[in-house]
């Protein structure tokens, strides 16, 4: 007869081969899903579309994105996370729902997914239990929750576990993570509720009050795309944009430059500095040490805001690298914990077993 830890042996090797890991970058503005062998294999807006007289969910995604500002009476599309966690519990279960559905199209087996949820550095027991719960009702066998910062430094292969300081800022949609990181764990964070999102209101707010003239979110963000320029350099950039008159109230277009741009996001990435300064100043002199010589990495899609390396640089004293593919940092490092469980298993921020019970 078989011993019990004979048996517990087979089933822990039959496991994996009966069901999926899945990787969750669930950030405010995209959601990025991981799967082990393939890579990012989704990459979409956290946005849903529910229609309001049968309470169906319509669109999910890029879909549900292209909806927003110009939906009938009876269609809502709406972001379910805001700040980097869970606003909306039953929406934000249903996008995780068509997430992982859509990720195991060709690839369905017995169990759940194993999957492990990145989350912003900082969240409260009740913030982490709504991602593990979410998770678990979209159809995950098994849920881990990791925090973000932490989860960049792994995609970005620094060597997180050794006895060496490592810095990663993580500019998201709603947060930033301003993490230092040695022998696998976080030794002084700061998280902030300006990222992306704020960027892109500042940007609004800039035009309405300096044009007269109000444009939408989606606007915003494709000038802070194009043309958006932390240092001015020989070549200036300019785009034209097209809102309501605040005074007439009619269409109006007009051409914004660069430096408008950057007189308007000016004060959040002054925030950021002076945020990276004080965690700086809190770490240790040894740890320090160590991020002056490896630089501090950024990530996520603030990232690609042209030149924002060389300021860093320049205000903090310390050589300042954007990470390689910043925005997918994250959900590579995810899928980088789902195939080294063992090895992660005290970076993880909790297990599902590990929550307090419910009251």
């Amino acid at each position: 007869m078989k011993k019990l830890s004979d048996i517990k042996k087979y089933f822990d090797k039959m496991i994996p081969s009966l069901s999926n890991d899945i990787g969750i970058d669930l950030g405010t503005a995209n959601t990025l899903v991981y799967v082990p062998g393939k890579g990012v294999v989704i990459n979409e807006p956290s946005v849903v579309a529910i229609n309001q007289k049968t309470g169906q969910v319509v669109a999910v995604g890029i879909e549900a994105k292209r909806m927003l500002g110009r939906t009938p009476a009876h269609l809502t599309a709406s972001k379910p996370i805001v700040d980097g966690v869970i606003s909306d519990f039953e929406i934000t279960e249903e996008m995780i729902s068509y997430l992982l559905k859509k990720s195991q199209e060709n690839n369905k087996k017995l169990l759940g997914p194993r999957v492990v949820v990145g989350v912003p550095s900082g969240v409260t027991n009740v913030e982490a239990r709504a991602a593990r719960d979410a998770t678990i009702n979209a159809g995950a066998r098994e849920v881990y929750i990791v925090e973000e910062p932490m989860a960049a430094a792994i995609g970005i292969k620094l060597p997180v576990n050794d006895p060496v300081g490592s810095m990663v800022i993580d500019i998201g949609g709603g947060t930033t993570d301003i993490a230092v990181i040695s022998l696998g764990g976080i030794v002084r964070s700061k998280n902030l509720k300006i990222a992306g999102d704020k960027l892109n209101n500042d940007i609004i707010n800039y035009i309405r009050s300096e044009f007269k003239i109000l444009i939408g979110e989606r606007t915003a963000e494709q000038i802070k795309i194009d043309i958006c320029k932390i240092l001015p350099d020989k070549d200036s950039l300019e785009s034209s944009i097209r809102g309501r008159d605040l005074v007439s109230g009619l269409p109006r277009e007009v051409i914004i430059t660069e430096s408008d741009i950057r007189e308007a996001i000016a004060q959040s990435i002054d925030t950021i500095i002076e945020s990276t300064r004080e965690v700086l100043e809190t770490t240790p002199p040894e740890v320090v040490s160590d991020i002056m010589k490896l630089g501090i990495y950024v990530t996520g899609g603030g990232a690609l805001i042209r030149g924002i390396d060389t300021l860093f640089s320049q205000e903090l004293q310390i050589p300042v690298k954007i990470a390689p593919e910043p925005l997918t940092a994250v959900a590579r490092g995810t899928g980088i914990i789902l195939e080294n469980i063992a090895d992660y298993k005290d970076i993880l921020l909790e297990k599902q077993d590990d929550l307090p019970p419910k009251k």
